[in-house]
């Protein structure tokens, strides 16, 4: 578990498509596979998605030369149709994400509870590059 007063770390992105289809793209399964990676080395394999109040979710992360994968999941806290998701992860830590409707473009906001391992600038870039990554995979498709 983490401490109580985790830093709180922030990623944003606009999105140029409407809000149905943002959310449609960050909470399908097939879709969610196709963007959830950091860099061009790592690929999802497979996800779940239970998305509800309870629900859970599992994407697992892998580097394509097979040195290293892991799985991220967790179970919801909140989720409100095209406006917010929250959950927590199997460490303990807090995820909140807003989706704000901009018309033809979505603001995508996620506040995450940095973990004490890596260094916050880095997990930042991370988290920052897999949402640019998505933001790429939606507007393209």
């Amino acid at each position: 578990m983490e401490t109580s007063n985790p830093t709180k770390v922030t990623v944003e992105t606009v999105v140029q498509a409407p809000v149905a289809k943002v959310w449609s793209y960050w909470t399908e399964p097939d879709h969610i596979t196709k963007w959830t990676q950091p860099s061009e080395e790592w690929h999802a394999p497979r996800a779940e998605n239970d998305l509800r109040v309870g629900g859970e979710f599992l994407t697992r992360m892998e580097a394509k030369d097979g040195s290293m994968g892991f799985d991220f999941s967790g179970i919801y806290d909140e989720v409100k149709l095209h406006e917010t998701i929250a959950y927590t992860l199997g460490d303990g830590r807090k995820v909140d994400i807003a989706f704000v409707d901009q018309g033809e473009a979505t603001k995508v906001v996620e506040i995450f509870d940095a973990e004490s391992t890596h260094p916050v600038e880095f997990q930042q870039a991370g988290w920052q590059a897999i949402l640019d990554s998505f933001k790429r995979y939606t507007e393209a498709s």
